[in-house]
């Protein structure tokens, strides 16, 4: 069972990004973390780098031909931070009475069915004939 632990390092709105795209990978380029977390080059570096000294990603740097590659994954330490960081969220937006799951708002009727009578009262009550 995942002990709930808050982790200020991790709750950073980017490096809560960063290691969320990581927790889904085995290993990540560089330039797909960037684009997907919208970072530029030396921001997302820094951040790497910060999460590299704390122990939560391992770095892997190599050349593809002449080019240099760099990939970053979460080590076990990272990872057992971030599922501790996510069931303490878990527990404080409990506490609220909310959930985690977010609600279904989008109408699921076939496209084919009429909607219900009080969605077209209010459209025939604000456009009339």
């Amino acid at each position: 069972m995942i002990k709930p632990r808050f982790d200020e390092l991790i709750h950073a709105p980017t490096r809560l990004s960063i290691v969320s795209l990581l927790a889904a990978t085995e290993w990540a380029d560089f330039k797909f973390i960037r684009d997907s977390v919208t970072l530029s080059d030396s921001a997302l570096s820094k951040q790497l780098t910060t999460l590299e000294e704390a122990g939560y990603v391992e770095i892997r740097k190599g050349f593809v031909g002449k080019r240099p590659r760099t990939s970053a994954r979460l080590s076990s330490a990272g990872r057992t931070a971030f599922e501790e960081h996510v069931a303490a969220l878990q527990e404080i937006v409990a506490r609220a009475g909310a959930s985690v799951l977010p609600r279904r708002t989008r109408d699921l009727r076939p496209h084919n069915q009429d909607p219900p009578a009080v969605a077209a009262h209010s459209w025939t009550a604000t456009h009339p004939k």
